[in-house]
């Protein structure tokens, strides 16, 4: 039997990613949820979590007025709850050395959109305003350069004809609900590498 991966899930908003991987692990996925930190009071995903029955640590604004300090107490939270993996979902706010160096290559982040192309907190627009014909997600491993760190996984997105940019973000929202416990379930289940390029490989 797999031994169950121990995380911590970052957010900021909604907390869907948070709610799709809770799902996947009430139908088997080797994954325990063992803190939730919301950067905002008013996040939904706070109550997805505290529903699920995971502790929670709730920040404000004025948490951050030391963005160090701030990642300190992150990490020693984390580390304390047993966190193996740090996974952000939806948290709107970039990570200092002091969270990445405690977690080193053991941050995960969601990207709506195929890394290099569209990085940033407007990847879908971006895309949308590109006229693109495919874009999709891309989980990979948080660095100090903003999406930027090692490609895990993607995931194309078609842009359809007579899509509007709400209907493609939906389906957008679609596939990182299941990349996400996919490449979980790797991680756990010992399946992830990282070659001397430091370029991953997940065995199949």
């Amino acid at each position: 039997m797999t031994d169950k991966l121990k995380i911590g899930v970052l957010l900021s908003g909604s907390g869907t990613n948070l709610q799709a991987i809770i799902d996947e692990i009430a139908t088997g996925l080797p994954v325990e949820i063992v803190h939730v930190l919301s950067s905002r009071p008013d996040a939904y995903g706070i109550e997805r979590a505290r529903s699920a029955g995971i502790p929670v640590t709730v920040f404000d604004r004025s948490c951050y007025e030391d963005r160090e300090a701030a990642d300190g107490r992150i990490a020693a939270i984390m580390q304390e709850a047993g966190a193996e993996y740090l996974v952000m979902a939806g948290y709107m706010r970039k990570l200092t050395p002091v969270v990445l160096n405690a977690f080193p290559d053991h941050v995960l982040n969601l990207h709506p959109a195929l890394l290099p192309a569209f990085k940033g907190a407007h990847a879908i627009q971006d895309a949308w305003d590109a006229g693109v014909k495919v874009t999709g997600v891309t989980v990979h491993l948080a660095n100090e350069d903003y999406d930027k760190g090692p490609i895990v996984a993607q995931q194309a997105v078609p842009v359809l004809e007579g899509d509007t940019i709400d209907t493609l973000e939906a389906r957008i929202h679609e596939v990182e609900h299941v990349i996400y416990p996919s490449v979980l379930r790797a991680i756990a289940e010992g399946r992830m590498t990282m070659d001397e390029r430091r370029i991953i490989h997940i065995n199949e």
